[in-house]
């Protein structure tokens, strides 16, 4: 990790809004050029002596020499039983599963309920033999604000907040980098598959999205919603910096493998991954290995901790100073899963489920003060000895997505959390609520239905329920459930 003394301002903010804002404003731009190229080419239309072309079918895609323009926009109005004021940066708007702070009634626009929106390019030219070179950048956006997504943000927003006058905060992989949803360049090659360079979405990540029946929404899905599952116990890891990513299609057979770099020696900030399936018509199966060394889980800090870090500012001493306009504190980790996960179809309703291990520990290399987590913010307050009992989670979901029509998706879900004790000294093996350490669970349900009116046009309304206990909703949990209910609308490019 880095390690930096930062200090932010208005001016700051601004700056990188309107950088953020010029990167989607450019990839507008070329929409716009190759829409003009495909006029100029339907204008040099041949003369009347020449034989007419076959017909060839319609190519709705912007793509242009093997460069691709692609993009999500999903919006939609959103009510929740227990909730906390919308934010205009967190990717999903909106706190959809309960949390700590989860209050009053809530009623908002939201954005990204279904999918992730996003704008993006993607590009592959052919080399030699099958083999090709692939490159894809990815910008998340809010449409509700027309901000770039950034979760550490509206955590920032909210330090030295208490639980009951805080807005949306969650942590998240995606902290207002240009290209949060995926940065990468390499080959592939249908026979041998692919290989990539940068920023990935993780295999554990892409299994998450394929064998949820809700294919991990954010407004509907606990394990979309929640990055604990797909970040192998940490959302910040749901995608990874400075990674090397292998795909690959045997037959039956599809491999995976992942490893992060840390940019410097030792294990410190490393991940490795690996993925082996077998798939057949109708059905697919896969296992996962992931390894997370000094994993990150951010968090809003206290008014306490707000004043002391004025406190350090302003002593005149020659300490590190941090501001909390660019600083959260954070739990850190060294993580192990295990998981395995299918679907099976039987015909117009095909089944999802899975079940993943996680096992966190303190970390072999603790992080210092002042080292720097995705998005460049700043963890002025680490916590390195969080796990000196390891603590153990386990997740598990079953669903099913019903075809009604042609048109029409049906699919409802069950997801659970079971957290085992891992408390010390008086509350060891302590199953109440009287500290978070306790062991605890969360249950989940959801009902979704998704009416497609064109290709690339569909509307959704689903109902999404949680619900925590003992551990999992320690003392200061405002409630113990909620209830969300969202309709909108999707439009795919």
């Amino acid at each position: 990790m880095k390690h930096a003394n930062v200090s932010g301002n208005k001016n700051e903010s601004l700056g990188r809004r309107a950088r953020g804002l010029t990167r989607v404003g450019g990839a507008w731009g070329l929409s716009v050029s190759l829409a003009a190229a495909a006029a100029l080419a339907q204008a040099q239309a041949p003369s009347a002596s020449a034989p007419a072309p076959a017909p060839k079918p319609a190519d709705s895609s912007f793509t242009w020499n093997g460069i691709t323009l692609y993009g999500i926009v999903d919006i939609g109005v959103q009510y929740q039983t227990h909730g906390v004021p919308a934010s205009d940066y967190f990717p999903a708007g909106t706190e959809a599963i309960i949390l700590a702070n989860s209050n009053g009634s809530v009623t908002a626009v939201t954005p990204s309920n279904l999918s992730q929106s996003r704008i993006g390019l993607s590009g592959k030219e052919p080399l030699v033999g099958d083999w090709s070179g692939v490159f894809r950048f990815e910008t998340f956006f809010n449409p509700q604000s027309g901000n770039i997504s950034d979760a550490l943000k509206s955590q920032v927003l909210n330090n030295g907040r208490p639980a009951a006058t805080q807005t949306t905060n969650v942590d998240s992989s995606i902290a207002g980098q240009y290209f949060a949803g995926a940065a990468y360049a390499g080959f592939s090659s249908p026979t041998y598959g692919t290989i990539t360079f940068g920023r990935h979405v993780t295999p554990l990540a892409d299994g998450v999205g394929k064998y949820d029946a809700l294919g991990a929404a954010n407004a509907f899905s606990l394990i979309g919603f929640s990055g604990t599952t797909a970040g192998g116990g940490d959302t910040e890891d749901r995608r990874l910096d400075q990674s090397l990513k292998y795909s690959g299609k045997f037959d039956t057979l599809h491999l995976g493998a992942l490893y992060q770099f840390s940019g410097s020696s030792g294990t410190t900030n490393t991940a490795a991954q690996l993925q082996v399936g077998l798939e057949g018509s109708g059905w697919s199966i896969d296992a996962y290995y992931a390894k997370k060394y000094d994993a990150i889980a951010t968090a809003p800090l206290s008014a306490a901790q707000v004043q002391d870090l004025a406190n350090a500012c302003t002593a005149g001493a020659p300490v590190q100073c941090f501001s909390p306009s660019n600083s959260l504190r954070a739990t850190i980790s060294d993580n192990t899963t295990y998981s395995v996960m299918g679907l099976f179809g039987l015909g117009r309703p095909t089944l999802y489920g899975g079940y993943e291990h996680i096992k966190f520990a303190n970390p072999n290399s603790p992080l210092p003060p002042g080292s720097l987590t995705i998005g460049g913010y700043v963890i002025a307050l680490p916590t390195n000895t969080a796990f000196t009992n390891e603590k153990t989670l386990q997740v598990y979901w079953v669903g099913v997505k019903f075809a009604a029509s042609a048109d029409l998706d049906v699919m409802a879900s069950y997801y659970g959390y079971h957290q085992d004790s891992f408390a010390t000294g008086a509350n060891a093996g302590c199953s109440d609520n009287r500290s978070g350490s306790c062991s605890g669970r969360e249950s989940s349900f959801s009902l979704l239905a998704d009416y497609r009116f064109a290709k690339r046009f569909d509307g959704y309304l689903g109902t999404f329920w949680t619900d925590v206990q003992d551990g999992l909703a320690p003392v200061g949990f405002l409630n113990h459930s909620t209830l969300t209910t969202t309709a909108g609308i999707r439009f795919r490019f």
